[in-house]
């Protein structure tokens, strides 16, 4: 669990027009797709609070994290877990670093291209494209969503090794979302839920600098 991706639960996209929300037949899943990237194609940065629920094994087990999100477009994401160990996932637009400090060591690979990049933290970044890369269905809204919520289930077009679908829970009218879960290869489930959202809040690239800390091993990859 302490080297669970991130950016295996989590997605991406450019820009493309949309209806006004009020025009929008939200129980049509692929407008519902749209109209979300077309939200977050005007958003620039944003921050939230984060819980994280993955659900796995033959038992079932389940763990809660938390955390905080930064994000800012183009491609620039900082997830900092909090409880209950420290984690940091941090991308500065060109490398994603992973580093666990109970470990001492850091995971660096390279942003994926865009045509590439179909996990589901990236389209909060700016890159992909929901219905170039996914196709999508309804889906049940889970227990716990707020009010007014519609979920979409998120097939990608291109077999993906970490995970088989991506659930997204948006608001029906803002179309913000609220919660994300991706089901994997295992059976298992991870889940992020947003709280305390901001938006455009004018966060500078240095948010999303990575020094190595001395003395961590540093694994290269040559895969996003």
């Amino acid at each position: 669990m302490r080297c669970l991706p991130i950016l295996a639960a989590t997605l991406a996209i450019i820009p493309v027009s949309a209806a006004p929300p009020a025009q929008l037949d939200a129980s049509d899943p692929a407008t519902l797709a749209r109209a979300v990237q077309a939200r977050y194609d005007r958003v620039r940065d944003f921050t939230a609070d984060f819980t994280h629920t993955y659900t796995g094994g033959v038992l079932k087990k389940q763990v809660v994290e938390r955390g905080t999100i930064q994000v800012k477009r183009p491609g620039r994401m900082r997830w900092r877990y909090t409880n209950p160990e420290e984690k940091l996932f941090v991308s500065d637009g060109r490398q994603i670093y992973s580093y666990v400090p109970a470990d001492r060591q850091v995971i660096v690979s390279p942003m994926p291209a865009e045509d590439r990049a179909t996990t589901a933290a990236l389209f909060l970044t700016g890159k992909g494209d929901l219905a170039r890369d996914f196709t999508a269905k309804s889906a049940p809204v889970p227990a716990g969503a707020p009010a007014g919520s519609v979920a979409i289930e998120l097939t990608p077009r291109q077999e993906q090794r970490e995970y088989n679908t991506l659930t997204l829970v948006v608001d029906r009218e803002t179309h913000m979302i609220s919660m994300l879960a991706a089901d994997d290869r295992q059976g298992g489930r991870s889940a992020f839920t947003f709280a305390n959202v901001k938006e455009n809040t004018g966060l500078t690239d240095k948010v999303f600098e990575f020094s190595i800390p001395r003395g961590a091993d540093v694994i290269r990859t040559g895969q996003p």
